[in-house]
């Protein structure tokens, strides 16, 4: 009977000890699996912020900004149906300013597939900027020249660019606030 209490205890020791020195191992694998599954979450965490921030400063400060100065301007246009200096200077002049100045300063949060489009806007109004600049700064153009238009001159506006921004404002605006 003694014999067979030492052989149960020894298997319980011994049962206990490998239990043990499985728990800890276990314990460990375990740990090392949940450090890598917190790195994981912890970097696409801090993707989906930095995402998120470009986003929202892209709608803030260029995308918002230039929606408002392109349906300014567009609107001002389509009242424009006779020689109005007014209107040429205050609205059509200052709003292809700050379009073209909003592409030129925030150049940084302008995607790629936007690039060109960015860069045919730019043209176009530095071209309008200039004619505007010559015309209206001569006393003898001024009075032949109801209108300042640059796209017989080969600057046409690039409405697909201006449709393609556009579309980008909606689809951030979508995307960060399910507008």
């Amino acid at each position: 009977m003694a014999q067979f209490l030492d052989v149960i205890i020894g298997s319980f020791l011994g049962s206990s000890v490998v239990t043990a020195l499985l728990g800890l191992l276990f314990l460990r694998r375990n740990k090392t699996i949940e450090t890598q599954i917190e790195a994981q979450f912890s970097q696409g965490l801090k993707v989906f912020e930095s995402t998120r921030n470009w986003k929202e400063q892209a709608l803030a400060e260029l995308f918002g900004p230039m929606q408002m100065q392109l349906e300014r301007t567009k609107r001002a246009f389509q009242r424009w149906d006779n020689k109005n200096l007014h209107l040429e200077a205050e609205v059509i002049q200052k709003g292809n300013i700050a379009i073209r100045d909003l592409l030129l300063a925030k150049g940084h949060l302008i995607p790629a597939h936007l690039m060109l489009h960015a860069v045919s806007l730019i043209e176009h109004y530095d071209a309008w900027i200039e004619a505007y600049n010559r015309i209206r700064n001569d006393n003898n153009l001024t009075a032949q020249t109801d209108f300042v238009f640059v796209g017989p001159a080969g600057y046409p506006f690039p409405a697909k660019a201006e449709q393609a921004f556009k579309d980008e404002f909606h689809a951030l605006q979508q995307a960060l606030y399910s507008v």
